[in-house]
């Protein structure tokens, strides 16, 4: 803008320079035509007052002087040329009016001829010329001068145009963008209009604010990794969770990082399809499922989620474990009763054996019912098929009622069963409580000595009510313990047959704690005993002293 303003200043100072000096020039020609006219007048006056002393011929005059009658007959031509002078315009003037004057060519391009006439009294006409310089001539003469002029007007103008241009911007490049204010009147609608800009500016960058921070909000707080590439596989944008299990970071570069399966699912999302990978960290197990970002039929970047699949896997593991468990458990009664009833078909099995062999059939039908329905009930808990009636129970009470149903096995193996603690009052699903105190009373008798004991505690933690159950038994192996509450988890397989367990009742137990939001505690000592205990959080109970 400076640079077109100093031209437009400098260009407007030398077209007025140039203006200004042909109409000055002009002017100083007119005035000394004028003056020439007026002293070819004087020197008119001069010649009619000689002319009454003295012949034309005799009197001296510098130019052409010529002498008409009242026909325009030539009298006398100081050139000694004669001519029709009787079209000529200062003639027909002097005629008509006592005087005239007018220009005509001159010798050369750069001269021109003045005549000045006058009429006499006696009707005659005095008619003088006289040469004289053209403008042109006038101007080339003055050229040296004209250029020194004029190389002096042009620094000056352009100085003073620099001096404008700058400062008519300087105002101009001092407006604040963010807060215009308006320096000239012509430019307040530019300062109106960059002030309804930065409005809607600032509105539109809070809006992109916000929707960052809930893009962020919501990615950086995804369980899941979300990657943004562009085309070349840099990384545009990336939230915790990928940047932690991938071990990448923003503005790398996903064919330089050290995970193959990533950078095979980025190639395959660039080049146009979609890919899914696994790969295994350490104890985990991710998906990379990568697709491409296609805007106007091309590929501008993808797009690539990972997920942390490692529950689905180990749930399919047991889900495959639980499947070979449960074909096993079922297999085993299964074949005892086959073989039983196929030796009493064939007539092979001694009458005396009858009846212990019906029995047998009878022992293993017990328990592939057992194990069925316990299988069924996880199998409800799982799905969630299991319809709560909640009520107030006493723990204290269950405790008992479990106790007296347990007592007969336990007299066979002359164990103790005791129940000590407080009344603890709290809103559960009463059948499920019992099955859960009832497995863990049922495998302290199963898994104890003969002649030992089973204490079941009823108490409180922090206004929570606890139940514990600690026997004298065998104990669990420090190696076991993490998993004992899996299903047909067994630590000694051949005990656990013989007293007829199905591996499922921990598992049962399990399942019923977190029903009721209830933390499980696991402390044994192989050779000396197990407690387990069942804390239910969030529950603050009724107590009273038993």
């Amino acid at each position: 803008m400076r640079e077109k303003l100093f031209v437009n200043f400098f260009a407007l100072a030398m077209l007025v320079l140039a203006v200004s000096g042909l109409l000055f020039s002009n002017m100083l020609y007119r005035y000394y035509e004028e003056q020439s006219f007026a002293d070819m007048a004087g020197d008119a006056d001069y010649l009619i007052q000689s002319m009454k002393f003295t012949e034309l011929g005799e009197l001296r005059f510098t130019g052409r002087v010529t002498l008409l009658d009242s026909n325009d007959v030539v009298l006398y031509d100081s050139r000694g040329i004669e001519e029709d002078f009787s079209g000529s315009k200062e003639v027909l003037q002097a005629r008509k009016n006592g005087s005239g004057h007018s220009e005509h060519s001159g010798e050369s391009v750069l001269e021109k001829e003045l005549c000045y006439a006058r009429q006499l009294p006696d009707g005659s006409v005095l008619r003088l010329c006289r040469q004289q310089v053209g403008l042109g001539s006038m101007m080339l003469q003055l050229a040296s001068r004209i250029l020194v002029v004029v190389v002096l007007v042009a620094l000056c103008a352009a100085a003073w145009s620099l001096h404008l241009a700058r400062q008519i911007t300087r105002p101009i490049n001092a407006i604040v963008p963010d807060n215009p204010e308006s320096v000239y009147p012509e430019l307040q609608p530019l300062t109106d209009r960059l002030r309804e800009q930065n409005s809607t500016i600032r509105h539109q960058m809070d809006e992109l604010r916000r929707r960052v921070r809930e893009f962020s909000a919501l990615t950086d707080n995804m369980s899941e990794g979300f990657l943004l590439l562009d085309v070349r596989g840099e990384i545009l944008m990336g939230n915790l969770s990928a940047r932690e299990n991938l071990n990448v970071g923003v503005h790398d570069n996903v064919y330089k990082c050290g995970s193959l399966s990533l950078r095979r699912a980025a190639e395959a999302a660039l080049a146009g399809n979609r890919d899914v990978q696994r790969v295994s960290y350490e104890e985990r197990v991710m998906q990379i499922m990568a697709s491409p970002v296609i805007v106007s039929g091309q590929v501008t970047g993808a797009v690539v989620l990972v997920m942390d699949v490692t529950e689905q896997e180990q749930r399919e593991a047991l889900r495959r474990e639980f499947s070979a468990n449960v074909s096993h458990e079922l297999k085993t009664p299964l074949t005892s009763i086959s073989g039983f009833a196929e030796l009493m078909s064939q007539g092979l099995v001694p009458p005396e054996k009858m009846r212990e062999f019906s029995g047998d059939i009878y022992r293993e039908c017990r328990h592939l019912m057992a194990l069925v329905e316990d299988i069924l009930r996880l199998s409800r808990m799982d799905e969630g098929a299991v319809q709560p009636e909640w009520e107030k129970v006493e723990l204290h009470a269950l405790a008992q009622e479990v106790l007296e149903s347990l007592e007969s096995v336990a007299q066979r193996r002359e164990i103790h069963l005791l129940l000590q603690g407080e009344t603890a009052v709290l809103t559960g699903e009463r059948q499920m409580l019992r099955e859960m105190i009832y497995n863990l009373c049922d495998n302290a008798v199963k898994y104890n000595r003969d002649g030992g004991s089973v204490t079941v505690t009823v108490s409180h933690a922090q206004g929570r009510p606890r139940i514990s159950v600690a026997d004298t038994g065998i104990g669990i192996p420090y190696a076991d313990q993490s998993r004992v509450f899996e299903r047909f988890y067994r630590v000694d397989k051949s005990h656990s047959r013989a007293i007829g367990g199905t591996g499922l009742g921990l598992s049962i137990v399990k399942h019923a704690a977190q029903y009721h939001n209830a933390r499980l505690e696991l402390r044994s000592t192989p050779g000396e005993g197990t407690e387990i205990t069942v804390t239910f959080d969030g529950y603050i109970a009724e107590r009273r002293s038993v």
